[in-house]
């Protein structure tokens, strides 16, 4: 009997498919988690998560739980537990997040990966490329572009500085929103240099190929105590990217706004035709030490995006009885 047999796949099925033999080529392994977890696990970590919002329940012994909101945590968590690093892993999960729109709740479908532990140069240009090798398998006809930053460039202006928190939050809203004219008037309230007000507004506005702004962005922090590693760890992931990649690569630092979430480098990939960032992702440090377990790198991609919008493909996929 013949058992072969053909699946029609949606666009954000064929993603997962492909994105999973990519990241595991490479030498990450499936990580699987529970749906839920204990809701005072996502209470002490409510600074990592995108909204202080948690949809919850009780469970039958009375325990408060939490719908996942976050794939991160549990990861980090679980390397911690279990003492192995460093440990590089893919998943395929849905989290739980308030909309923002005043619609509630929504179930957000992911696929992305995580290197926890022991994070050097050579992880940072490694998460990097395959970041720009995930968009190049989903994009299909249309263009894609990775925008990387750096949180260490933003951070050690404002600590040359002296600036407080509040004026920290303050700035990486006001880059997140690439809004020069509203970062000079913070500045200028705020006890910062007419310097210090000119770096910030010229970070927020740059923005192109590696090679195109280096002399702007020098000239913003090229002077500036702390920058040097943080540029140059740049340059290097953009150099290591292979040629056929490197035209994807651009330098953004509106997404450097998350410095509470990310310590530094910071991506978001985009799809013609896709109007929110389709992939988004970091380095992050000082993440559940008590768990031992606390730097790392790592991106998610939203691949419910990827239906009916044209930036992923659809396929037919063949197999004979065995699992897929």
């Amino acid at each position: 009997m013949d058992l072969s047999q053909k699946v029609r796949l949606s666009a954000a099925e064929a993603a997962v498919f492909s994105l999973r033999s990519l990241y595991e080529s490479r030498g990450y392994g499936r990580f699987k988690v529970s749906k839920f977890e204990e809701y005072d696990f996502y209470a002490s970590c409510k600074s990592f998560l995108m909204s202080e919002n948690v949809l919850t329940f009780t469970d039958s012994t009375g325990r408060l739980m939490a719908l996942k909101p976050d794939i991160t945590l549990s990861i980090v968590r679980s390397v911690g537990a279990s003492g192995e690093k460093p440990k590089k892993v893919y998943y395929n999960e849905s989290v739980f997040r308030d909309s923002g729109d005043g619609n509630g709740f929504r179930e957000i479908t992911q696929t992305g990966l995580e290197r926890v532990g022991d994070v050097d140069a050579a992880a940072v240009c490694e998460a990097a490329e395959l970041a720009c090798m995930s968009l190049e398998l989903l994009r299909g006809s249309r263009p894609a572009v990775l925008d990387l930053s750096h949180v260490g460039v933003v951070s050690a202006i404002l600590d040359s500085e002296g600036a407080g928190e509040a004026v920290r939050e303050a700035v990486a809203s006001l880059m997140g929103d690439k809004n020069a004219g509203e970062l000079s008037r913070l500045a200028a309230g705020t006890g910062i240099s007419p310097r210090g007000a000119e770096r910030l507004a010229g970070l927020a506005t740059l923005y192109g190929r590696p090679d195109e702004v280096r002399d702007e962005l020098y000239a913003a922090a090229g002077d500036v105590p702390g920058c040097a590693p943080a540029l140059d760890e740049l340059y290097s992931v953009a150099a290591s990217l292979p040629e056929e990649l490197k035209n994807m690569l651009r330098f953004d630092f509106s997404a450097a706004g998350d410095m509470k979430y990310y310590t530094g480098a910071v991506f978001r990939g985009y799809i013609d035709g896709i109007p929110r960032a389709v992939l988004s992702g970091g380095r992050y440090g000082g993440l559940l030490p008590e768990y031992g377990a606390h730097d790392g790198i790592g991106f998610a991609i939203l691949t419910d995006l990827l239906e009916d919008r044209g930036g992923g493909r659809g396929a037919t996929l063949v197999f004979d009885g065995a699992e897929v």
